[in-house]
């Protein structure tokens, strides 16, 4: 893909655990000022910020790059750690920090996967800080690696992405596109989160876990998004979703499951389940879990963060029904009729609404797993009821 800013700061928001990464700088080293930014030889750009002192720098601004240490990093790709500025001989004088007011600055270059130059991980506060500068700085260095590898990633799917919404792709490059996708993005993927577990097993110190737990998580959410891809390819290519379709007498508790898990990833939403205990249902019950993620990921998106989102399942003259409800603005006939179909999305105003869309193939999917278990999805919009979309298929079929 072409490597402009808009592209790279798109690239930066889109990466889950960038924020969690600048919260763990700035409580472990006490820098209250943490952020990446995309540096050239003449640009200095923010990309992601947590700001405690209010410096004033939110995302895409600009500094004057000759303003800046970032820049002696960008010239000479290593990494800068000052304790105290006003102590040390080789800075006390610099105008970069009598310009911008700061005691202590870290500043480390993240270089793609390819070995080019992106920008930097960096921090300042302005009252000094004791660092300790081997541990600093092999953190500050494992963080940049994740981020060259999380860029990479999103490169690729942003790539994906591209050539999904290409209606004239032929069936010839739909099978290298699915060759792309299942070796290509899934086994880095794969290291990550097996990697992750296994520093899960062997980390005792709790901020580190709870970092660690996170690229676990966002390795899960990026390969539940390539799954949803090749689901997507599969249908279109003739050969629809597979399905393991057996009796399941607990399928209730996989859909508590992925309730405990949405209301776990999103804590500041209220979702609220009513499902009943649904007897013996022949289905397959990660498909319908996969169903039910998906249709409360998009309540979560579109509907009123003041309501709480309304999730049901029940069983009546043998039918399983599971509906999932949201508070909002009613959504007009014109995408009503459409919303199933690919590549479906809801108008888009901002750029942090269109890096949350997605693919818009989530409800494709839905109605395709729907359609495998011999049932349908309807939806319902309006002023008094809200959202809501509901399944219904036969338990035996």
């Amino acid at each position: 893909m072409i490597r402009t800013l808009e592209n790279d700061l798109s690239i930066i928001a889109r990466i889950s655990a960038v924020g969690v990464i600048l919260k763990v700088i700035s409580e472990s080293t006490r820098l209250r000022f943490a952020a990446v930014a995309r540096v050239t030889e003449d640009s200095w750009t923010t990309c992601a910020v947590h700001d405690l002192i209010g410096l004033g720098l939110n995302v895409g601004d600009e500094l004057d790059v000759t303003t800046t240490l970032c820049r002696e990093v960008h010239a000479n790709q290593n990494p800068i750690l000052i304790k105290h500025v006003s102590a040390d001989s080789r800075y006390c004088k610099h105008p970069t920090p009598l310009r911008y007011g700061f005691e202590s600055y870290i500043s480390v270059p993240i270089f793609r996967r390819d070995g080019s130059f992106f920008g930097t991980l960096c921090a300042v506060d302005p009252e000094p800080a004791d660092l300790d500068e081997t541990k600093t700085l092999a953190m500050m260095e494992s963080f940049t690696h994740l981020l060259a590898l999380e860029i990479e990633t999103q490169e690729n799917l942003i790539e994906t992405e591209s050539k999904l919404l290409d209606e004239k792709l032929t069936a010839k490059s739909r099978e290298h596109f699915l060759a792309l996708v299942g070796h290509d993005l899934r086994n880095p993927l794969f290291s990550i989160s097996a990697g992750a577990q296994r520093l899960l097993r062997k980390s005792h110190d709790e901020q580190e876990r709870s970092l660690v737990e996170l690229i676990h998580a966002s390795a899960q959410r990026a390969l539940r998004l390539v799954e949803d891809v090749l689901d997507f390819s599969r249908g279109q290519l003739g050969n629809g979703i597979p399905l393991a379709k057996e009796e399941r007498r607990n399928l209730e508790l996989h859909l508590k499951q992925v309730v405990d898990e949405l209301q776990a990833t999103y804590p500041e939403r209220r979702i609220e389940s009513a499902v009943n205990t649904l007897g013996t249902v022949y289905c397959d019950s990660d498909r319908l879990a996969q169903l039910l993620s998906n249709l409360t990921a998009n309540a979560i998106q579109h509907g009123n963060p003041e309501h709480p989102i309304l999730i049901s399942a029940h069983v009546d003259k043998g039918l399983l029904t599971l509906s999932v409800h949201n508070d909002g603005e009613p959504l007009p006939e014109g995408i009503l009729s459409g919303m199933f179909q690919p590549y479906w999305r809801a108008s888009r105003t901002t750029l942090q609404t269109n890096l949350q869309q997605g693919l818009g193939i989530g409800l494709y999917i839905v109605n395709e797993i729907a359609r495998s278990h011999g049932g349908q999805i309807q939806v319902t919009s309006n002023h008094d009821e809200g959202t809501v979309f509901t399944l219904t298929m036969p338990v035996n079929c």
